[in-house]
């Protein structure tokens, strides 16, 4: 029969009595109503979020909305961790957490060339998040596939392009961006040379990352394809950095260095080199351009970072040479820790985050396009159909080795780094640093060396 729970009067609070139950019913009973006036005073739950990348100032007006809008939604609360800017030790302190078995962070970015990486100790979203994956690209969410395993859902996807003083193109009577490496190097000097005629001794022709960090990789490897230099390693795991093409163009963009770019251009992140071009010290920058994640719609660029006035700034494929041209690919997606306390409200993030990104690429597909571009722009292809065989020549799109490398991946960009690097920086002749590259590499990946395709 149903009791009802009632109190005498004049009785403490825990002496309570189940009329017309058993006194283990009336235990049990009394159990849950003090678990659930636990729960109810017990703290909201709140999510580290470890937030892949550099901080844009154009990104944090809206990255705060975001999560005030999750919080008011949903109740739970987001710390940001601080977060390295140099890649590399961004991966380096997501490891050390993870393997740690840290309960921070709950979310983290993760770069798709680190998933082989960190994959052991991130879950696999398939099983919880398989309606937002139906929406996204395939070829980007194989990108984080290990081991038949999703462990991270696309979230930012960017290429790299030019940016570029369109004002300045007018006035020194161009009509169009450089198209090959050769054009920006003329432009890039003869805009030098006349604003610093107006007394603007700062003034840079082109400004880039030269410091040592993965940056330095994408700048790299979008070089030696513009020469047909190759892209480190092949896709049959032919180790194809050891070639006069690459050689050269590592020479070129050393000499480059006190030329039309400054000599501190070596100690430069994506912050640097931006800094310099919105203070107006620079005709040329290269930067990451921005693209959808959905299904089908790769090759639709949304958006470029919001600098100088509108009219000023214009943004075009990357220069190309004999062997082409091609943006390197980059971006991050959404993870979850193995090691989290709170997994679900975790994976509510990233499903909100999600959804929120695939809702802001259908509103901006609904706005008239930003004219930002002088005339006769060579656009940016679509991204190839196979995310982890790019590269090819006619795509306009290179991918770095880190399908081929997995887990060896960190130790192969910290290699080719070190090699660019000592060229820029007049340590060692680019064919020296190619020959010893080659070695390295060989040994570290037990591929065989060969010619670029």
């Amino acid at each position: 029969m149903a009791g009802t729970l009632t109190k005498h009067q004049g009785d403490s609070p825990r002496r309570w009595i189940f009329k017309g139950a058993s006194p283990t019913v009336a235990i049990f009973l009394l159990v849950l109503s003090l678990l659930a006036c636990r729960h109810s005073l017990r703290a909201p739950v709140t999510l580290s979020y470890f937030r892949l990348g550099w901080s844009q100032p154009d990104e944090l007006p809206t990255a705060e909305p975001l999560s005030l809008q999750f919080t008011k939604k949903t109740g739970i609360r987001l710390r940001p961790l601080p977060v390295p800017e140099n890649t590399l030790d961004q991966l380096d302190l997501s490891r050390k957490l993870l393997q740690a078995g840290a309960p921070e962070p709950d979310v983290l970015g993760v770069d798709f060339i680190w998933s082989g990486v960190l994959a052991d100790n991130l879950i696999d979203l398939r099983p919880f998040l398989a309606n937002e994956l139906s929406m996204l690209s395939p070829q980007l969410v194989s990108s984080y596939e290990v081991d038949g395993r999703i462990v991270a859902i696309p979230y930012q996807v960017q290429v790299g392009v030019l940016e570029y003083r369109i004002d300045l193109l007018r006035e020194y009577g161009y009509d169009h961006p450089p198209k090959t490496w050769d054009e920006l190097e003329a432009m890039a000097e003869r805009i030098q040379a006349g604003e610093r005629a107006k007394g603007k001794k700062d003034f840079w022709g082109y400004v880039w990352q030269g410091a040592d960090s993965e940056a330095l990789t994408c700048n790299a490897i979008e070089w030696q394809i513009a020469e047909g230099g190759g892209q480190i390693i092949e896709d049959n795991r032919a180790i194809s950095v050891n070639n006069p093409a690459a050689i050269r163009s590592w020479q070129r963009a050393k000499h480059w260095i006190g030329w039309i770019s400054p000599r501190s251009v070596i100690a430069y992140r994506e912050l640097d080199s931006m800094n310099v071009f919105d203070s107006g010290e620079a005709a040329f920058n290269r930067v990451w351009g921005g693209t959808t994640i959905t299904r089908n719609e790769m090759s639709r660029q949304l958006h470029w970072r919001s600098t100088m006035p509108v009219g000023k700034t214009g943004y075009t494929s990357i220069p190309g040479g004999p062997g082409g041209w091609a943006g390197a690919l980059g971006g991050s997606g959404l993870a979850v820790s193995r090691h989290s306390a709170h997994p679900q409200e975790a994976l509510e993030l990233v499903r909100f985050l999600i959804r929120a990104q695939i809702q802001s690429h259908q509103n901006t597909d609904k706005e008239p396009p930003r004219q930002s571009v002088v005339s006769d722009e060579p656009p940016i292809s679509n991204l190839p159909s196979d995310a982890k065989r790019i590269g090819q020549q006619d795509s306009g799109v290179v991918g770095r080795p880190s399908s081929l490398t997995g887990r060896k991946y960190e130790e192969v960009t910290k290699a080719y780094i070190s090699a660019v690097h000592s060229v820029l920086a007049g340590e060692k002749g680019a064919p020296q640093a190619a020959a010893e590259l080659q070695d390295h590499l060989m040994k570290i990946t037990g591929f065989r060396a060969g010619p670029p395709k």
